[in-house]
């Protein structure tokens, strides 16, 4: 590429930034104050003369013969403040002009939807710029107090068997996926994604394979794309647009929500947002607590995941389905643990399982849900706690079974286990092409049946509702 076509292209870039700049920063903070370049280190850099004028989380902007770079205060002394870029390896020199911006914030709009975006907020699907909503909105806004909040009671169809039969899920719910690398947590949620019940998706993609993108959006949404806004930050790209993503993406859903609106967040995954905020953490010198993890990751943590979940009374609700990514498949590391603590829900997905070829591996036993109950009739949930009862009899037995040292007839429960488990198991299998399930425990109901009639079995465990 000629050095012409380059430095054009560099221009378009840092217009587009400028742009953004004036779009989503505080026009009262535009002509504010500035501060002086001190220091310039790996990952951030220092200013004086801004420490009295800006506060933690706003932004600023670094004004460079190449245009304008944006960049947020992390840390705040008596005579200098932290800044970390949101671009890597912008030109920075010593004393160059910094000018405070003020919070950074979105003005999503009902036209957003079928785009694709950036952390910014513009527009990387090459449709043309977006349209400007009425609100502007801040994307560290906080969750809706407690007392006014509307209670969750209706359950929904997921589509997927084996999360409508053992661990139903609820509008405004709030449910992590929980697997090690490779195991299938991005494919379940592209099933997720085609759920019927919501109005409006918003999908975050964090530190994802830029490969992967147009897949997810183009292959896995299909017809959903007109109902979908994708906010998008690959692996390549900074720490802090990686950071910035879920808070833009959790923000367009607080629109939707506040607009009537049940609006289904996807956030894939909150383990990169937590490495993420670890790199600009360590960057601004904040001392690691918990193997490797600062205090401040546990902190943004539960103020990103709250602001989801049913609204004030009047407005919609955001139903969050977030996956954890465990690290070397270790269910108890930090992220892991502090993460089912504050969700409704988590589906174990078991590597083993993935192993013998049943997608989703979604393990039953380990996979709950907190506001199960709401979405089963009572005969539902009877039969669920007997279904589990089975299949953890079964499990238990594997390797009795495997030695021979099982025996017809002298455990009926154990019987009954080795005749209805492999049917269960067979009717959970599912896979992204295949169509969403309308009805899984009649699905379930009819597997067995024909289990049983090819055994002789008369089928006394379920009826065909």
């Amino acid at each position: 590429m000629k050095t012409a076509e380059i430095s054009s292209l560099a221009e378009r870039k840092m217009g587009d930034m400028a742009a953004a700049l004036r779009q989503h920063c505080r026009p009262e903070a535009l002509v504010a104050h500035g501060g002086r370049v001190k220091t310039i280190a790996a990952g951030h850099y220092t200013v004086t003369g801004l420490s009295r004028h800006v506060r933690l989380g706003e932004f600023v902007a670094h004004q460079s013969a190449n245009g304008i770079h944006l960049g947020e205060v992390v840390r705040v002394e008596p005579d200098i403040i932290y800044v970390c870029p949101i671009e890597p390896g912008e030109p920075i020199g010593i004393g160059d002009l910094i000018l405070r911006r003020g919070a950074f914030r979105l003005s999503p709009s009902d036209n957003w939807c079928g785009r694709t975006i950036n952390s910014l907020g513009q527009p990387i699907d090459g449709l043309g710029p977006l349209d400007v909503g009425p609100r502007a909105l801040s994307i560290t806004n906080t969750a809706p107090p407690s007392m006014t909040r509307q209670r969750v009671t209706k359950g929904f169809k997921s589509g997927v068997r084996a999360i409508d039969i053992f661990s139903p899920l609820c509008l405004g719910q709030r449910l992590g996926i929980f697997a090690g690398s490779g195991v299938g947590k991005s494919t379940l949620l592209s099933m997720l994604a085609r759920a019927d019940a919501f109005d409006k998706v918003v999908i975050a993609l964090v530190g994802e394979r830029g490969r992967e993108v147009r897949e997810f959006i183009e292959d896995t949404l299909g017809e959903n794309i007109k109902k979908s806004v994708a906010v998008v930050a690959t692996s390549d790209e900074s720490p802090m647009l990686r950071k910035m993503a879920p808070l833009s993406a959790v923000t367009i859903a607080e629109h939707f929500r506040d607009e009537g609106h049940n609006v289904l967040l996807i956030v894939d995954s909150v383990t990169r947002f937590a490495h993420a905020i670890r790199e600009v953490a360590t960057a601004s010198g904040e001392p690691p607590v918990a193997r490797g993890y600062p205090a401040s990751v546990f902190t943004e943590m539960p103020k990103l995941l709250e602001r989801a979940g049913p609204g004030p009374e009047g407005t919609g609700s955001i139903t969050a389905i977030i996956s954890i990514l465990v690290d070397g498949d270790n269910h108890n590391d930090p992220i892991a643990d502090s993460t089912r603590g504050i969700l409704d829900g988590h589906i174990v997905l078991d590597r083993s399982l993935a192993e013998e070829g049943r997608y989703p591996p979604i393990d039953p036993l380990a996979s709950i849900s907190r506001l199960a109950r709401k979405a089963w009739t009572p005969d539902e949930e009877k039969l669920v706690s007997r279904l589990k009862s089975l299949i953890h009899r079964f499990e238990e037995t594997r390797d009795l079974r495997l030695i021979g040292g099982y025996r017809p007839g002298a455990d009926p429960d154990l019987d009954m286990a080795v005749k209805q488990v492999p049917p269960i198991y067979e009717i959970l299998k599912q896979s992204p092409g295949d169509r969403p399930a309308r009805d899984a425990f009649a699905d379930l109901a009819n597997a067995l049946k024909n289990a049983n009639a090819q055994q002789g079995v008369a089928p006394n465990m379920i009826r065909q509702r």
